[in-house]
């Protein structure tokens, strides 16, 4: 992936991006099926599934600083196999969980792999994307995480149709060993690591990159809120078809991350992030605002591109600020960002809908981007032109 011309879709950049498609797919086979698993089979109280979904990803928040870390210095090839490999494998534990407490420490476990796998594969494709092609190979990249959005879900729902959760398990493992064994194929660019200095805790997250993850977290409180609440929100108002809202939100990111990383080499972040926030905004906006069938659909059209522009256009200007070997800090941060601001997300959305209903619950998150509009033009983007001009890039 040396050369500038031609389709970046070759070589290595193609095997990272279909052993990550994969790992996402098997990923999203579990979004809409576990809390069925566990209330059917384990006959666990909702109460208790929230903390199993939500222990995934406070694992993953966790081990997120500290991988970042541990690539920078060591490599990303042997963390990046073995925590993938065991990921696979650990698919092959749900059925075995029989009690609350074993299903809680199958879903920590998952959760620490999980961030393991997506911070240094995230990391990998910046190493492989040349420098002046990072936003167009970002955005692509992000695909791998979208497609899966639409037909995880609805290979999940057909295989548990006869209430077969092994078979779907066992599914999603094969398909998570099947992206492994690309992993092995890869041939993983020579980065010079970073110095062997003595831990701190401050090497295991970038300065540079704070503003900005301030950014995404802001954003990710409304995402959070979103994905975790829309199907309630849906049968509440009886506004439409979940799972159709969810293919349409798939389809509006998939093609911003096709258009925008052209946009973002050629042009920067500025005009992206935006459009971006704007069409998050309006979108939440509507949804509280008007409660139909066809608002439904326009808000998952509309936060479906905001999504497809911003997260891509935020990822490269945070790689953009850092040396190789400090890029796996530099992911790590921004992906920690994205995991608390989810979690604060859900909370938030539970205290708030029970309150004050989910319609005004999305029109306070429609503001919240409004915020985050005004602190990316003010905070954001003047610390990434100081940065850009400090570090001559």
């Amino acid at each position: 992936m040396t050369k500038t011309n031609g389709s970046i879709f070759r070589g290595d950049f193609t095997l990272v991006f279909f052993a990550s498609l994969l790992m996402f797919t098997a990923f999203y086979i579990l979004l809409p099926t576990l809390p069925i698993f566990l209330n059917r089979d384990l006959k666990i109280e909702e109460g208790q599934i929230g903390l199993v979904l939500a222990i995934y990803t406070l694992a993953a928040l966790l081990v997120r600083p500290f991988t970042g870390y541990m690539i920078d210095r060591h490599g990303r090839k042997y963390f990046y196999i073995t925590a993938f490999l065991i990921f696979a494998l650990i698919f092959g534990l749900y059925p075995l969980a029989g009690a609350f407490v074993m299903i809680l420490t199958v879903r920590f476990l998952h959760g620490l792999v999980w961030g393991v796998t997506t911070t240094t594969g995230s990391t990998l494709i910046v190493d492989i994307i040349p420098p002046e092609r990072r936003g167009e190979g970002i955005g692509l990249y992000g695909l791998a995480m979208t497609i899966p959005m639409a037909i995880g879900p609805f290979l999940g729902l057909q295989l548990t149709a006869h209430q077969d959760y092994t078979l779907m398990f066992l599914f999603a493992g094969v398909l998570a060993l099947a992206g492994f064994s690309l992993t092995l194929w890869i041939r993983y660019p020579e980065v010079s690591k970073a110095s062997k200095q003595s831990f701190s805790w401050r090497n295991l997250l970038e300065s540079s990159s704070l503003p900005v993850t301030f950014n995404l977290l802001l954003i990710n409180i409304s995402y959070g809120g979103l994905v975790s609440f829309v199907s309630l929100y849906s049968i509440k108002t009886g506004v439409g078809n979940t799972g159709l809202f969810f293919i349409v939100f798939a389809a509006g990111i998939a093609v911003a991350r096709i258009y925008m990383g052209k946009i973002f080499d050629r042009h920067g972040p500025k005009v992206l992030a935006i459009i971006g926030l704007i069409l998050l905004a309006v979108g939440h906006l509507i949804l509280g605002f008007f409660i139909n069938t066809t608002a439904f659909m326009l808000t998952a059209c509309l936060i479906g591109l905001g999504s497809g522009v911003v997260f891509p256009t935020f990822q490269a200007m945070v790689n953009n600020l850092v040396t190789p070997q400090r890029r796996g800090a530099a992911n790590s941060t921004l992906f920690s960002g994205l995991d608390l601001g989810i979690g604060l997300g859900m909370l938030l959305t539970g205290f708030l809908a029970h309150g004050i209903g989910l319609p005004h619950t999305y029109l306070i998150y429609g503001f919240l981007n409004i915020i985050a509009l005004l602190y990316f033009l003010f905070f954001s983007l003047p610390h990434y032109q100081r940065m850009l001009v400090k570090n001559n890039i």
